[in-house]
């Protein structure tokens, strides 16, 4: 199982890099793309909550949930998103499909300790659009801007009990990739458009902490509290800018030639991301139910990529909140199949920082799932789904408005030792 499941991470790996597309958002074209902030889907359907923690599932967002973790864990998951893209003048549908994270996990020491790795995406671009104006001589000019590509990471995660209900963890990212963004430009009545083509290849590291803490009240209701800060993130952007002239009519290049960004000190960019602090709360009965809420913030004025930004867009402080739960009839039920069943609801609230023709861009999402146990050790199949809205269309710009259902499965390998186990029977 563990060969197959590294196999699995290597292929994604692969996958990622070279073809992944996660997003058809025009508010990709901004920043280094839409920050996609992947939890594993029985979060997503909490609202994105993350601060509840167990001791068989991975939560990817809070490393301290390692210290709770009883049984080696393989986890991945797929998604499809369906959007309806709208603007006062026209609607277009369309839709995306990516794989969503792939990780494992193990405890050190069962319900004491473990660690964590796997991949999962950090962002993505992926963008089309066209705009047509008229110049000072009434002359019809048309720009095209396009953009594709998106950011990894990387993670590896280690947390600790360090007393009964106390839980911290640390998590590492590597974050890698490249984004390309283009714009041509075609006049009417001239015979060759030109092209203005940028590519960034980014990389860099940041930190994950996060602290756990869970209080008997009573007999039978607990309090879940969590502390989690994501340090800025410091990425390093190498860059390049080439310009030329084309055919409209076959998109032939005539001439092309590579822009001198050493002059402009724009050849190596950093880009800073801020740190992000975010505090949870909730009350529960053990195997039961569970209510919380989350709120976290982010200092994102201070973001700037100025190789890539654009005249109409500015940041502002981001903010996210998140309000969700889970129930279970009977867990012990083993006559009643959907007894058992994880039944999972939230909604969210995400100030996301971005600020296009002077309009705050926010989100808003309604999110349902279901953990569907599989009838052997403690796996389970999880269905997540999220209906939401992204964006205006007031100073012409683009509301999404989107439906997400996500597909995650999660394996256990009974015996807090099964990891290390050597094989009896070859």
């Amino acid at each position: 199982m563990v060969k197959r499941f590294v196999l699995a991470i290597l292929i994604f790996a692969t996958f990622s890099v070279s073809a992944q597309n996660g997003t058809v958002s025009p508010y990709s074209a901004f920043g280094i793309g839409d920050l996609r902030g992947i939890r594993t889907v029985d979060n997503q359907s909490m609202g994105g909550l993350e601060l509840f923690t167990d001791s068989i599932h991975i939560n990817l967002g809070n490393p301290a949930a390692l210290g709770k973790l009883g049984l080696a864990t393989y986890s991945g998951a797929v998604a499809r998103k369906d959007v309806r893209m709208e603007t006062n003048e026209e609607k277009q549908n369309t839709s995306v499909t990516n794989m969503e994270y792939l990780s494992i996990a193990f405890p050190l020491i069962a319900q004491r300790s473990g660690i964590a790795f796997g991949l999962k995406p950090y962002s993505s671009v992926g963008y089309q659009l066209e705009d047509i104006s008229f110049n000072s001589e009434g002359v019809q000019v048309l720009n095209e801007y396009s953009g594709e590509g998106g950011l990894n990471q990387a993670f590896l995660s280690a947390g600790i009990r360090l007393l009964p209900g106390l839980q911290v963890g640390a998590t590492v990212n590597y974050i890698f990739g490249q984004i390309m963004n283009k714009r041509v430009q075609v006049t009417e009545g001239i015979a060759y458009g030109t092209l203005d083509e940028r590519q960034s290849d980014i990389s860099g590291f940041d930190f994950n902490y996060a602290l756990t803490y869970s209080h008997s009240l009573s007999a039978k209701h607990t309090l879940y509290t969590a502390l989690r800060a994501h340090t800025q993130t410091n990425l390093v952007s190498e860059n390049q800018r080439r310009i030329g002239t084309f055919v409209p009519l076959n998109g032939n290049e005539i001439e092309t030639s590579q822009v001198d960004l050493d002059r402009d000190n724009l050849r190596n960019t950093e880009i800073k991301i801020p740190t992000t602090f975010t505090l949870g709360l909730g009350i529960g009965e053990e195997y039961h139910w569970m209510i919380g809420a989350e709120a976290g913030m982010q200092q994102f004025s201070k973001f700037s990529n100025p190789f890539l930004d654009g005249d109409n867009i500015s940041y502002e402080d981001a903010s996210s909140y998140a309000l969700g739960g889970y129930w279970v009839p009977d867990h012990t039920d083993v006559d009643a199949y959907f007894n058992r069943v994880t039944y999972r609801a939230g909604v969210r609230l995400d100030n996301t920082g971005y600020v296009v023709n002077e309009k705050p861009i926010s989100n808003f999402g309604i999110t349902f799932g279901m953990g569907l146990p599989l009838g052997f050790e403690y796996s389970n199949l999880n269905l997540g789904f999220e209906v939401g809205r992204r964006g205006t269309t007031m100073n012409d710009l683009v509301r999404e408005s989107y439906f997400k259902i996500s597909l995650g499965i999660s394996f256990n390998a009974a015996g807090a030792n099964r990891w290390f186990q050597k094989r009896q029977i070859n």
